[in-house]
């Protein structure tokens, strides 16, 4: 059975093998629609996971507010992160990086218990929402700089789905889970629906919700 510390290896996996022919300077075209590089884009997915697992992690999270662990942007209008990776390590460098932040999240997932709660601004979630939610940056990341470096990348329905399960409640019926998942995240238009311009998921548990 796949659990959701799985499907965030996975997602990591699938995006590694996507983005690993990239070359070490091929890095700074714009990611997709974004004003980011691609680069800053799997950074910033990196930093994303490293977040989430810090945030779930610990015994006692917040759920008022994130962990006051220090952040900063680079230049105005840069991502705000905590996790930056030296440009002199190439793409393995910062796919590595990108591994290691999802291991760490991966491990929190698997050791927090059931009952654990942290805060998210899109919803006070529980280990499988963080999880869930680490996948969706993935994902629709390295769809963004995929399209800035001319990399194929569609990754599996099935994990798209359950990111989509967990996240995204009341969706338009639509065939494919992936296509869906880049409407949901304001990436891309479906027949009869148009591009969202805003967007948010709901991190909250199934059962806990209104």
């Amino acid at each position: 059975m796949t659990t959701p510390s799985d499907d965030v290896l996975v997602s990591v996996a699938l995006a590694r093998e996507a983005l690993a022919g990239v070359p070490d300077d091929g890095w700074d075209r714009p990611a997709g629609t974004l004003t980011w590089t691609c680069w800053e884009v799997v950074e910033h997915a990196a930093d994303d996971l490293f977040a989430y697992a810090a945030q779930i992690g610990v015994p006692d999270p917040p759920v008022t507010a994130y962990l006051p662990i220090a952040y900063r942007s680079q230049y105005d209008g840069g991502p705000v992160s905590t996790v930056f990776v030296e440009r002199s390590g190439g793409t393995l460098g910062l796919l590595r990086t990108l591994s290691a932040c999802a291991a760490m999240l991966a491990g929190a997932v698997t050791l927090a218990p059931p009952s654990r709660r942290a805060y998210h601004p899109y919803g006070v979630s529980d280990a499988p929402g963080f999880a869930a939610m680490g996948v969706v940056e993935v994902l629709v990341h390295t769809f963004d700089a995929a399209a800035g470096t001319g990399v194929a990348w569609t990754p599996p329905a099935d994990l798209c789905a359950r990111a989509l399960d967990r996240l995204f409640p009341g969706l338009p019926d639509h065939p494919d889970p992936w296509e869906l998942l880049l409407w949901a995240t304001g990436r891309r238009a479906l027949p009869n629906q148009a591009a969202r311009s805003e967007w948010r998921w709901d991190g909250r548990p199934l059962h806990e919700r209104d």
